[in-house]
Order: C-alpha cells, then structure tokens, then sequence
C-alpha cells in the first residue's frame, strides 16, 4: 500500500472515497468535515440530525456526492468522545474506515489526519496513528486461497493523506513513515501467526525471520539442536524431543547505524515460538487444538519489533531471542516426571507437557542474560489461566522493577494494546517445590498464570525484568469494526513502543 501526503482539502480532492471524522455527540461538524458538509448542501448534517451516525468509535457512514464532488463517495467515521480522545482511538477510527474501504472495493481513498486537529494530537503522532491503522483495519491474510480479491473487488491499495496547514506537512510526513513501518511489521507479525503450521515450521520460521530481519539490516544468526545441545538447553531440546521438525534458536539484534552500541541501552526480548502444539503427551482435546497453530505469537511479535526498530533505526541495542520448536507427541517425547536441566543449571520436573511455553522461554531467556541487558520482556501465549482472569482484551503484566512496569504500561495504552499489572505473589513459589528437582515447572490450576511467571523469573538473571502473558489476546475470534478474525498482532507494536522508550 502506497502512503502520500498532500498540502490541500479534503473536499477538492479526486479519489474513489474521501474520509472525515466526527466527535460523538457533536450535531454541527466543524473543520474538514464542516467543509465537506457545506460542499454536499448539508448532507452531513441531515445525516447527523437524523440520527443515523453519532459518531461513536468504530461507526462509520457512507454518502454518495451526487456529482457535488469528483469523488463519488464520503465516508464520517466515529472518534468516540472528545474527552476520552486519544492515540489508540486515532488508530481504530483509521481502521474502522480502511476496513469499510476495503469492503466497498476502494483502490484509492484521501482522508484527514484524525485528531491533529480539534483532538489536540501531535500531528506526527496523530499521522503515525492513521497510517497504523489504515493498514491494521485494511488487512486480510490470504493464506492459500485461490481466488483473488474480494468477490472481484480491488484491494486498497493507495492512500492520499490531505493537509492543509503547510507548517505540519513536514511532521505528518515524518509520522507517516514511521508509522508505515510499525504498521508493516505488525501485519507481518500476524501473518506468521495466521500460517498453517506444516508451512511454518520452526525451521521456515526461522528461515523466514531471518530474511526479513537481514533485509531490514539486522544482525541475524539461528542455533540448531546440536549447538543449542552444547550449551546445555536441556528444557528446550526436552520440548523439541517430540517432533520430526528441528527446534531453533532464532537471535536477533539491532543496532542503530553509526552509533557505539556500548553508549545505548540494551534491551532484550525474548518469544515464544512453538510453531504447533498437540500438549505433547499431556495431550490436548481436539475441539479447537487447530487454534495452536497460534502458539508462536510471541516469538512472531518480538520479530516483527526488531524488524521496526531497525525500520525506524531506533538508538537503542535491541536483541531478540526466540524458541521455535514443535511439541508433539513421538516416540522420544518427554513425559511427566522427566527432569531436565536449563541453561543455567537448574533442574526441572516436568509436570505436564503441555506446560511447554516455560520450558523453551527458561533456556532462551538464559541465552539473552548473556548480553547483560538493561531490561528483560519475555512475551508468550503462556497460560489459559490468563483469559479466565482478565478476558480477551487484556493481557497480563507480571514485571519486579517499577520503571520497566510503568514504561511497558505507557507503551500499552499509546498503542492501545492493554495490559494489566499481575502479582507476582511470592508466597506461591513454594507450588514449585519438588523433591526430584530443583524445581518442578507448574504449580497446579489455582494461580496458574502467577506460578508460571514465577517459574520464568528463575531464568530472568538479575537486570529488570517483565513477563507478559498474551493468551487470550493474539487471537480474535470475531470480526470487529477494527480488524477481522485470527491473528492481532498482539505485541509487535507494544514492544516496538517500549524499544523506543529506551532510546537515547
């Protein structure tokens, strides 16, 4: 998709559909859109007096111009309320409207900056946000179907973005392209999420990482079972033991162009990647077992974070770490009550081998410990037990350092991909305890997601760390205004904000 910016307004512009916005509750519109009213003989207040748009987030309305503009059609999407205005709501009014693009067949759309205006945004900000969701609301996976398009409809596949102040074309430039990279990354990032796993294995995972990462200029390298054998990953090769398919290590790392890296902060994040999980021995029920396809949204979201850091060369050492392995259950695989031993040194009983997530994150966070970073965020699809707690819009954040927690919370709600600070309640380490090891890897059902990430910080080292928990948030099983059903993305915007947090 082709992004432009363009000093003039909305309403003398030639596309197939022309956006503009609206504040909830507002009955007279002003600015762009009071301006594309009076050019339509009031057609956009009729509609609002009518009733028929109140311009709540994620509405949207058509109108047809009648020959009053070049372009045939206008579509109003909703800000939602003034008061509650803000970046995340700028990026889901932008999707609301590409996806009802995308459903009415537009190849060409202009539009205004949402919120640079009346919202109060920054106009790079607010440009960033537009872009991001233009893309978020536009995308479709199209997997390995054979027809093309929508019922022959075209894809959107040029965006025009009109600004009048010539003082802010510089900025809503400068947003637009940081925005197109983040954006790009993120849908990277759930077309991963959204492949077949016989497509994607650990090893066309790792292949494919690789070469996005390359392209994007980071430093890439992928271990394989032997030399991850010699560094004594016994958790996660004990995982990898039940599949044909050879477990990776995938690394990444960014470093910013022309900068010392040892004048940055470094920062690691380390992902989840089971590219398909059947539980292992500890099998899971079939209803649904299709959805594991998923459990790699981790590993995909810190990829796809490196990937814009370099996009944006953002100051700041970044260094991904990422498990990709199978859990299936073959003839070697691992059973409960095996011990295997980490890293780092530590034992571990294997309770139930559908606990695996853990189990590579142990040996992966131990290999990131070994650039000394400044910060540590593990992300995976960990627990079910997250979803009971906090539901499908929210994931956990279980972190020990207060800067890390407030700085991951802010990249959050700037991205509106939300988490919820959990305990990480020491009195339940004590679950852990095992007389076969020196730990024993699940603490049972009550306080599943607090005993997992109690686990994990045995592996963490001792730089500040977070663990977040995004089960219930990497998949959506309904279309909404803002997006359509598989994969969100959950993560690779967030992690990329947090990256940025760190920069200097």
């Amino acid at each position: 998709m082709q992004f432009h910016v363009k000093q003039g307004f909305v309403q003398d512009e030639t596309a197939d559909l022309l956006v503009v916005n609206l504040f909830e509750g507002v009955t007279e519109p002003g600015g762009a859109t009071r301006a594309l009213d009076q050019a339509l003989n009031g057609l956009v207040t009729q509609v609002i007096a009518a009733g028929d748009f109140k311009g709540k987030l994620g509405e949207t309305q058509v109108l047809y111009s009648g020959g009053a503009l070049t372009a045939p059609r206008v579509l109003i999407t909703g800000l939602g309320k003034q008061a509650d205005f803000g970046l995340a709501k700028a990026r889901k009014a932008a999707a609301a409207a590409a996806k009802k693009a995308r459903e009415l067949g537009v190849a060409r759309l202009a539009t205004v900056v949402h919120g640079a205006g009346a919202g109060g945004l920054d106009a790079a900000d607010a440009a960033a946000a537009l872009v991001e969701g233009t893309l978020l609301g536009s995308y479709r996976y199209r997997g390995y179907k054979r027809a093309e398009g929508d019922n022959g409809k075209p894809e959107l596949a040029e965006v025009v973005v009109l600004e009048a102040d010539a003082d802010k074309l510089a900025a809503v430039q400068q947003g637009m392209a940081a925005g197109q990279v983040v954006g790009e990354a993120a849908n990277w990032a759930r077309d991963l999420v959204n492949e077949p796993p016989n497509y994607l294995t650990p090893s066309e995972m790792a292949r494919r990482v690789v070469q996005r990462a390359e392209a994007a200029g980071l430093k890439a390298q992928v271990l394989g079972e032997a030399e991850m054998a010699e560094l004594g990953m016994g958790s996660l090769l004990g995982i990898a033991r039940g599949s044909d398919e050879e477990a990776q290590l995938i690394v990444l790392e960014h470093i910013p162009q022309g900068v010392d890296p040892a004048s940055l902060s470094t920062v690691a994040l380390v992902g989840k990647a089971i590219t398909f999980d059947t539980g292992g021995i500890s099998i899971k029920p079939a209803e649904n077992m299709w959805k594991m396809k998923g459990d790699m949204g981790g590993g995909a979201a810190t990829a796809a974070a490196l990937v814009a850091a370099a996009g944006l060369n953002l100051p700041v050492h970044a260094v991904a770490v990422i498990a990709a392995s199978e859990n299936m259950p073959g003839g070697d695989a691992i059973k409960p009550s095996d011990v295997v031993t980490a890293m780092n040194g530590k034992t571990v009983e294997i309770i139930s081998t559908d606990a695996e997530g853990r189990q590579v994150l142990a040996d992966a966070m131990c290999y990131a410990a070994r650039y000394q970073p400044d910060a540590m965020v593990d992300i995976a699809t960990l627990t079910g037990a997250i979803g009971i707690a906090l539901g499908s819009d929210l994931a956990g954040l279980f972190c020990d350092d207060e800067t890390l927690r407030g700085r991951l919370a802010a990249a959050g709600e700037l991205t509106g991909e939300s988490l919820w600070p959990m305990p990480l309640w020491q009195p339940y380490r004590k679950l852990l305890d095992t007389d076969a090891a020196d730990m024993k890897h699940t603490g049972g059902r009550l306080g599943g997601s607090i005993t997992a990430a109690l686990f994990l910080r045995e592996f963490a080292g001792e730089q500040p760390w977070a663990h977040l928990d995004i089960a219930s948030v990497s998949w959506q099983e309904e279309n909404s205004p803002f997006a359509v059903r598989g994969a969100s993305g959950f993560g690779a915007r967030l992690l990329t904000e947090l990256l940025g947090a760190y920069a200097g």
